[in-house]
This record gives C-alpha cells, sequence and structure tokens, in this order.
C-alpha cells in the first residue's frame, strides 16, 4: 500500500495486483459403524442396610459388603477388578399428622465388578445376591479391543467421506485435487451394547445374553476441487 501512495504521488504507474483465485472446495461426511463381540462385563451390586441409629446401619452396612467381596474373591474376582461406585448414608423420614418422623438410617454401598469371563455374568450376578446383595444393576458390555475397533470406524468413516466427496465432485464435473481437512464430527458416539435378549431370573443361573457391541464414528472432510 506505501509503495502504491508513493508512485501515485512521484507520478509514476500504478501496479494493481489481482487477487488469486481459490479452488473451489466441496464439505462431505461419513459415518461408520463397527461390531464387535463383547468380552468383558461390568455389573453393578448393591448392599442396602436399615437401622436406627447411622452407626448402627454403617455397620451393617460394611458387614455385608464385606460378604459380597469375599464371595466374589472366591470365584476369582481380582481386587483391581473391584470398584466403589456410590456410597451413601441417610436419614428415612416420612410424615405422620403433619409431622416428620424418622424412620431409621439407610446406608447403601455399590460395587462395580469387572468380570472378564462374560460366559460367567449370571454366575456372577447371583452369587452376589446370595451374598447379601440388595440388587444388581448397571449391566454393560464392552470389548477390550475398544482402541483398535475405534481406529478401524474412522478409518472406515473418512473412506465414506471421500467416496461421497468424490461422487459429489463429479456430479459437478469436477475432480477432487487435495484433501484440506479432516475432522471427527460431534455425531461419534461410546460403545453401544446390541443386545438380542437380555433374561435377569434369579432361578439357577441368571441368564445374559451380551449380544454385539457397536462403535460408530462420523467424520467431516474438506477438500479443494479442479
Amino acid at each position: 500500500m506505501l509503495s502504491m501512495i508513493l508512485s501515485a504521488l512521484i507520478g509514476l504507474p500504478v501496479a494493481v495486483q489481482e487477487p488469486a483465485p481459490q479452488s473451489p472446495v466441496i464439505v462431505a461426511t461419513g459415518r461408520a459403524v463397527v461390531k464387535r463381540a463383547p468380552d468383558v462385563a461390568f455389573v453393578t451390586m448393591t448392599v442396602e442396610s436399615r437401622a436406627k441409629g447411622p452407626r448402627d446401619a454403617q455397620r451393617q452396612n460394611a458387614d455385608a459388603m464385606a460378604s459380597v467381596i469375599k464371595r466374589m474373591g472366591e470365584l476369582g474376582t481380582s481386587k483391581d477388578a473391584l470398584q466403589t461406585i456410590g456410597l451413601t448414608l441417610h436419614e428415612d423420614m416420612d410424615t405422620t399428622n403433619g409431622r416428620r418422623v424418622s424412620r431409621g438410617f439407610v446406608a447403601r454401598n455399590s460395587v462395580e465388578v469387572r468380570i472378564d469371563d462374560i460366559a460367567r455374568t449370571g454366575e456372577i450376578a447371583d452369587a452376589g445376591v446370595a451374598a447379601g446383595a440388595a440388587s444388581i444393576g448397571g449391566i454393560r458390555f464392552d470389548t477390550k479391543g475398544r482402541a483398535a475397533a475405534e481406529r478401524e470406524a474412522l478409518r472406515l468413516a473418512v473412506a465414506e467421506a471421500r467416496a461421497r466427496a468424490e461422487a459429489m465432485a463429479a456430479g459437478a464435473g469436477r475432480s477432487l485435487d487435495r484433501i484440506l481437512k479432516v475432522e471427527e464430527g460431534a455425531g461419534a458416539r461410546p460403545p453401544i451394547p446390541l443386545q438380542r435378549t437380555t433374561a435377569m431370573r434369579f432361578e439357577a443361573v441368571t441368564i445374559v445374553e451380551p449380544g454385539l457391541i457397536e462403535l460408530e464414528a462420523e467424520v467431516t472432510l474438506t477438500a479443494s476441487m479442479k
């Protein structure tokens, strides 16, 4: 700009530079789903205790959970496969004739158990109930090869996005030049268990069908055209 002003002041011709034309771009999205058979299960076991005083409720709850933990160890569950995910103690109140009356204290302790042999999921769930667990919930399945499966889903999603971009470019009478940017979409989701059937019945052995794990990836691809 300064050179143009000086040239105008001294009477020299001014050279105007035209902006370089930009290549047209195309944006395409790709989505892929990879399914894997799960090889690990997680079961949440909860112990609940009631007593008139908080200390008694907590002590009874600790004893009950100790029995559950001991039983898990007897079944071959390692300590690193057990994780406490909830611990609560509260006073249970009721209303009688317009007055709040205490019904004692309730203590709850929840532990998540990782089961590396998913064929034993029902057996271990039953054993937890027999040992003192008041409820079983939060059963979920996963795969130890999740990282590799996620990368595979991303690779397939990028390939799908590129194929769509090539198709759109061809429809416009052009072809792809360079891939400018690839972004993982917000639509990517964590693994989703696709359960065929899950029957929880406390008879001989609880039947649990893990089904398949679905891993989804979504990407957005930006490319220039020529």
